[in-house]
C-alpha cells in the first residue's frame, strides 16, 4: 500500500471506492454529532467524495486531506467550482468558499491543521488500509482530532479471505481493540449491504456488513 498504489488507481480511474451518491448513513446519522452551522469538519482521505457536498450543505466548513492531486482537482472541476491553490509545508492547499483540501500525505499533516475542527467524518479512510498500516492510521487520526470532538466512522466487514482489499474488512472487535484507547465508541447501526455491491457478489462473498459508529476523542 505505497502511495504509488493510489496514484495508479486515480491515474487509471479505477476508483470503485468512489460513490456517486451521498452515503445514506451520513444522511441518517450526521445529526447525532450535534454540530452547529459554520463548524469545521475534517474528512481524512476524502478523494472527491460527494459526502463533502452534503457536509457543506449543512453549512459546515469542510477540511479534507487527500494524497492524490487528480482526486483533489476532479472534486473541483467535476463540480464546476473555482478554487485557489497555495502551499503549506508538504501540502498543496486547494480552497473554495466552504471547502479546503490539503493534498498530500495524511501522516505528515500537522495537528495544528485540525486544531479548530468541531467534527470529523471517515467513510473510506480506515477501510483503505491493510492491518499494520490501519493501526498506524488510527494513531495518526487520533493525533489530529482534538479532545471531546465527535465524528462518524463507517466501516465494511466481510470474510477477508474471500476478497483482496481494499476496501479491507474491519470487524467490530477490531474497532473495539484499536479505537477505544483513543475514542469513546458507540455503534449506531450495522446492516448487510451485500445485495447493493455487485463486486462482492461477483466474488461470492457470503456477507458484507456496513456499520456506522459515533466516535468521540477521549480527553
Amino acid at each position: 500500500m505505497e502511495p504509488s498504489f493510489w496514484h495508479e488507481k486515480w491515474q487509471l480511474q479505477q476508483i470503485g471506492f468512489h460513490q456517486y451518491q451521498v452515503n445514506p448513513f451520513l444522511v441518517k446519522y450526521w445529526s447525532h454529532i450535534g454540530l452547529t452551522e459554520n463548524t469545521q469538519v475534517f474528512v481524512p482521505l476524502c478523494g472527491k467524495s460527494l459526502d463533502m457536498f452534503y457536509l457543506a450543505e449543512q453549512r459546515h466548513a469542510v477540511l479534507g486531506c487527500e494524497l492524490n492531486i487528480l482526486a483533489v482537482e476532479q472534486f473541483f472541476t467535476d463540480n464546476d467550482l473555482s478554487y485557489q491553490v497555495s502551499n503549506i509545508d508538504d501540502h498543496a492547499v486547494f480552497s473554495t468558499d466552504q471547502v479546503t483540501l490539503y493534498q498530500g500525505d495524511i501522516f505528515t499533516l500537522p495537528p495544528s491543521t485540525t486544531v479548530s475542527i468541531g467534527g470529523f467524518y471517515d467513510r473510506a479512510a480506515l477501510i483503505a488500509w491493510p492491518e499494520e498500516m490501519r493501526q498506524q492510521y488510527v494513531k495518526a487520526l487520533a493525533a489530529l482530532i482534538p479532545a471531546n470532538v465527535s465524528g462518524l466512522l463507517i466501516t465494511l466487514d466481510y470474510p477477508q479471505e474471500t476478497l483482496k482489499g481494499p476496501p479491507f474488512a474491519v470487524s467490530p472487535s477490531w474497532v473495539e481493540s484499536y479505537l477505544t484507547p483513543y475514542f469513546d465508541v458507540e455503534l449506531l447501526e450495522c446492516v448487510d449491504v451485500l445485495a447493493d455491491n455487485q463486486r462482492f457478489m461477483n466474488k461470492h462473498v457470503p456477507w458484507l456488513n456496513e456499520a456506522v459508529y459515533k466516535l468521540t476523542r477521549k480527553s
